[in-house]
């Protein structure tokens, strides 16, 4: 009979965009949760991985054992049919601290992913999609698919210097081509796709030295316009992350995707094709087992500007229309549902307090989940046992297993993700104890 509960150690990244020491949430969670893992206040602490990814595989706590050997062991901790699909762990469940904005980036679909594995083994190093989702614990900057058509034209006549960072000519054609920006014809959709295409690839390849002289002339011109503009502002964004990466041509990518600011909370769901990049803040993100990334600026790392250009849907839509926030789960008032269109993960968010619903009973998932304490100190409780859990604690939970979860301090917020093949997002019963 194999242990249906217990508490995993993290895996550290130390990426050169995170936050640095204990300005870190990454570093925050796990000095207080694991004090063994010694944090060096020079270091940046980038990334905290939970689960089975061999990059950053998490470990049992009390003896060691990798969770991947732990789980091919006892496959029913995930459940038959998860077990004969993935043969693993479904997600990586992770938390980020963003200091330096991370690179221009999409993820492939399913296809595209065994495409660029099978031809390109050296640069994409497996042959599964990576469908995301981001929930911001503090606030949150980001950038996340095309702007509206309307928006990126405004854009191009108010800032000068993208039209020969791009070309004329090139600008011109989509200028003239997406006059009508509110058909719903099929073809003439499509026709402003294929506009918006030629525009972002004639941007994405252009030569680098013309790319670093507008972008020089574009930021030489702004700062003297308005040397300090207000914190967010599309003029601010430019000048904070050209001085991250100076000459990049990934800047003038702020001028056609939307910026947005989440507030705690508010999260992103980032699916296949489509472009993103993160700008700053900390969050929560889980995503499926992958680590398929294609990028094309804001990177010193291998820059795929072909497959990039290629890949992408060219959906554009408002910045509001990225945001996404989490229901309220089979009617609780606690915990609350961020449900992706996806089958590897859901993530729910619990938040307990000792003036109002102190704790809260779920019925088994069917399937695995892992649950992370990211506010406050409080408990696991399964079967009679008590595990006590305080910010940063990790935890793993095997499918069909019914817990309840405890405050044992003024406020305790629980994030817990998991899978379930069926997609019907709920366990089977929930008790709200007052």
């Amino acid at each position: 009979m194999c242990e249906k509960v217990f508490q995993i150690v993290p895996t550290v990244q130390n990426y050169a965009w995170g936050k640095i020491g204990l300005n870190s949430k990454v570093a925050e969670l796990i000095s207080n949760a694991y004090p063994e893992i010694e944090i060096d206040k020079s270091q940046t602490y980038a990334e905290l991985w939970m689960g089975t990814h061999p990059n950053g595989p998490s470990v049992i706590k009390n003896t060691g054992e990798l969770l991947k050997s732990y789980i091919s062991k006892n496959p029913e901790l995930l459940t038959t049919d998860i077990a004969a699909k993935y043969g693993d762990l479904p997600f990586l469940f992770k938390v980020l601290s963003i200091r330096k904005a991370l690179s221009i980036q999409a993820h492939p679909d399913k296809k595209l992913a065994e495409y660029l594995f099978q031809n390109f083994p050296d640069k994409y190093k497996d042959d599964n999609h990576k469908p995301e989702m981001a929930i911001a614990l503090t606030p949150f900057e980001g950038l996340c698919g095309f702007r509206p058509l309307e928006n990126i034209k405004n854009n191009i006549q108010k800032y000068p210097e993208i039209i020969d960072a791009i070309g004329k000519e090139i600008v011109d054609e989509f200028m003239d081509i997406t006059k009508d920006t509110q058909s719903k014809n099929v073809l003439d959709i499509e026709r402003n796709k294929n506009a918006l295409k030629n525009l972002y690839r004639s941007l994405m390849e252009q030569n680098h030295t013309i790319i670093k002289t507008q972008l020089d002339k574009l930021i030489s011109r702004i700062s003297k316009i308005d040397p300090n503009p207000p914190k967010g502002t599309l003029d601010e964004v430019l000048i904070r992350i050209e001085k991250q990466y100076p000459g990049d041509v990934g800047i003038f990518s702020i001028f056609l995707l939307n910026f947005v600011s989440l507030k705690p909370g508010e999260g992103l769901y980032l699916a296949a094709n489509e472009p993103h990049a993160y700008v700053s803040g900390d969050c929560i993100e889980c995503m499926a087992a992958s680590d398929n990334v294609v990028r094309a600026g804001l990177t010193p790392k291998f820059k795929d500007v072909e497959t990039l250009v290629d890949m992408l849907t060219y959906t554009c839509k408002s910045a509001d229309n990225q945001i996404v926030s989490g229901s309220s789960y089979l009617n609780s008032t606690s915990t609350v549902l961020y449900n992706p269109p996806i089958e590897e993960f859901s993530i729910l968010c619990t938040t307990l307090s000792s003036d109002g619903i102190k704790s809260e009973t779920f019925e088994g998932v069917k399937g695995p989940s892992i649950i992370l304490t990211t506010e406050g100190k409080g408990r696991i409780i399964y079967n009679e046992k008590i595990f006590d859990t305080c910010a940063g604690s990790v935890f793993f939970v095997g499918a069909n297993t019914s817990i309840t979860l405890e405050t044992s301090s003024n406020k305790t917020i629980f994030y817990r993700a998991y899978s379930e093949l069926s997609k019907i997002q709920s366990f089977d019963n929930i008790n709200e104890n007052e």
